[in-house]
């Protein structure tokens, strides 16, 4: 496969929506129109899967059947635009990946991470080519979010909770550091599109862009 798999992660209030528009902008000064997707969703059967991980009255979601819902929704995504779009040579930038089950239901749930590993070679078969994470302290991140109307289901969550997933996604970053490469979104917003734009050159560059 000759294109590029660009994903994007980050807790809660972290600021992903404005960074997806950063980065699609970089790309497109290099010549690039990515095919833009997220998770969970992107197809029609994963945007169903969405609603119901989401929907706040299922509150007795037991983790591992969130953590399947999860790897259902990315093993469609994978084979019905993910893989096809690598295959034509297009590059895709996705609004999270496999590494946000590792926060969520691996940190944050404490799914044991093995299983986690196996449902990705097994139902996802790919790692993205470059992780940018958008970190931000739990308080920070829960301050921004609020306001923005009903939490969801996960959102509802303790901060506990969002602790243990922002320990989980630097965690990730210090085990893959050339993948995953860490963004201190705690700074004002042009600092963090700098950051992103700084981090997108770098890799471009690697990919003899």
């Amino acid at each position: 496969m000759s294109g590029r798999l660009i994903t994007l992660e980050g807790g809660e209030g972290a600021g992903k929506s404005t960074a997806m528009a950063t980065i699609r902008a970089v790309l497109a000064e290099a010549g690039i129109d990515p095919v833009c997707t997220r998770e969970p969703g992107g197809t029609a059967l994963g945007e169903a899967i969405r609603a119901l991980l989401l929907d706040a009255r299922q509150a007795g979601m037991a983790a591992e059947t969130e953590l399947l819902l999860m790897f259902a929704s990315r093993a469609q995504l994978v084979r019905e635009v993910v893989r096809p779009a690598l295959a034509r040579g297009q590059w895709v930038l996705s609004d999270r990946f496999t590494d946000a089950s590792f926060a969520y239901q691996g940190g944050g749930r404490g799914v044991d991470t093995g299983c986690i590993a196996e449902l990705e070679r097994w139902a996802v078969g790919l790692k993205p080519d470059l992780t940018l994470l958008l970190d931000v302290d739990v308080e920070q991140g829960l301050a921004r979010m609020r306001g923005r109307g009903e939490p969801d289901r996960i959102e509802s969550e303790a901060v506990e909770f969002f602790q243990r997933v922002r320990s989980a996604y630097r965690r990730r970053a210090e085990a893959e550091p050339e993948r995953v490469r860490l963004v201190d979104a705690s700074r004002p917003e042009a600092e963090v599109q700098a950051a992103l734009r700084a981090e997108l050159v770098r890799f471009l560059r690697e990919c003899g862009r």
